[in-house]
């Protein structure tokens, strides 16, 4: 049970004296053996094991203080360690390990004592753990609840999403796609005359019309690690230290594109000025692309947007034009079913008479059209359905604006192919 009094006794002491008490009485208890004490974000043992590059259990002896989260119904429970004692086990070697949350400034930090055999052996393997969590592969790294975790679902979107199977006004679509490379391409330049080699990025408009899609297109394209930002707030932690943690995150994996989607959900009054000091990094966010999207902009504080250290670029992205509709109906209609299959000149009928509606209302169109023609035994042309269909959505668009006009702007179906998970 000693386990037990070293984590209990050292809890008593004053905030600023935890840490030390637990490492005097793991060092005394475990004399002989090497500690290895961190704060590292970098040492994801959890990802490692999971990946099945070790194995470890907690304690039998010990009881184990573990938070459960509820998330989503089809979801499985989000647990996060509080006060934990492991046994690991790695190539052979066993060691323990002590997880606890102690209290530091704005947020709560996890701090890790890992006790080994001998400290070349445990050096070696915290240098494994930490640069296995480091590297991104065929994934995206999405940041939640004050942790980082690895999702193979979100890479196959985005590789499934390019600027060919995006409609946009062909100037957006080319000034986006050779900014960003060019970028790239420039980091010896960017250095050989001094300046900051890092670029922020604001995609804005109202909901529905290809931001989403043009942020999972780009990362598709750049070919560099994605960091995704679920959100900046969680259980143990606050929004400054998670902000600060997950530009310490970006800056270990340069280059990297940091995605932050509607931001102005994001930064509230308290984290605003701590986001904006991690934002005007200079050398230390040398290779980071930060692209961040809002539907918002009002709402965003003009030093946010304004200043040109921080979104250097921005892009709208109004209501499609009538090519633009035109494109989006010929591209749908190229996918259904023959049987539900406009005629051409229907295709270019239905792009006139949508003026006003965005990406988002188009794909609406189509999918309330198929179930209306369906649901009504295919009695009626595809053509005549969608001309119904049309009037009745701008109805809904109508009453949406006369009784709350913002209601619009909060469009569930924000972008026609949503970024999250």
């Amino acid at each position: 049970m000693e386990r037990e009094h070293i984590l209990r006794d050292a809890l008593a002491q004053p905030t600023d004296a935890i840490s030390y008490a637990i490492t005097r009485r793991i060092h005394s208890h475990y004399a002989g053996k090497y500690v290895l004490y961190t704060v590292d974000g970098a040492f994801d043992l959890q990802g490692f094991v999971r990946e099945g590059h070790a194995m470890m259990t907690p304690v039998s002896q010990t009881v184990s203080q573990i938070a459960t989260h509820y998330y989503h119904k089809d979801k499985a429970l989000l647990q996060a360690d509080v006060n934990v004692w492991y046994e690991v086990d790695w190539k052979g070697y066993d060691f323990e390990m002590l997880i606890t949350h102690l209290q530091d400034g704005f947020h709560r930090a996890k701090h890790i004592w890992l006790i080994g055999a001998d400290r070349s052996i445990t050096e070696e393997f915290y240098k494994e753990v930490c640069a296995h969590s480091s590297e991104v592969r065929s994934e995206v790294l999405v940041f939640d609840q004050g942790c980082w975790h690895k999702s193979e679902e979100l890479f196959r979107a985005i590789k499934a999403s390019s600027f060919d199977n995006l409609i946009l006004p062909q100037r957006l679509k080319n000034e986006i796609q050779n900014d960003f490379q060019n970028f790239l391409d420039s980091k010896e330049t960017y250095h050989k005359y001094g300046l900051p080699w890092k670029r922020g990025a604001l995609l804005t408009g109202p909901p529905g019309n290809g931001k989403t899609h043009t942020v999972k297109a780009l990362v598709n394209q750049l070919g560099i690690p994605c960091l995704y930002i679920k959100s900046f707030a969680s259980q143990y932690g606050t929004a400054q230290g998670n902000i600060h943690a997950a530009f310490e995150k970006a800056r270990e994996t340069t280059p990297c594109i940091m995605v932050l989607e509607d931001l102005d959900s994001l930064i509230n009054e308290q984290s605003r000025a701590f986001f904006l000091n991690e934002m005007d990094g200079f050398a230390e966010n040398d290779g980071i692309i930060v692209l961040a999207t809002t539907n918002h902009p009002e709402l965003l504080d003009v030093a946010m947007v304004e200043r040109p250290s921080r979104f250097d670029r921005k892009y709208m992205f109004e209501l499609p034009e009538l090519d633009e509709r035109n494109d989006y109906v010929a591209m749908w209609n190229a996918q259904v079913e023959p049987a539900l299959k406009l005629a051409l000149d229907d295709v270019m009928t239905i792009a006139e008479i949508t003026d006003g509606f965005s990406f988002a209302y188009l794909k609406e169109l189509f999918l309330s059209s198929m179930m209306r023609w369906i649901s009504g035994g295919a009695s009626d042309g595809m053509d005549a359905v969608m001309r119904e269909q049309v009037e009745v959505l701008r109805f809904q668009m109508s009453s949406m604006i006369e009784v709350r006009p913002e209601l619009l702007l909060l469009d569930s179906s924000d972008d026609s192919d949503p970024f999250g998970e």
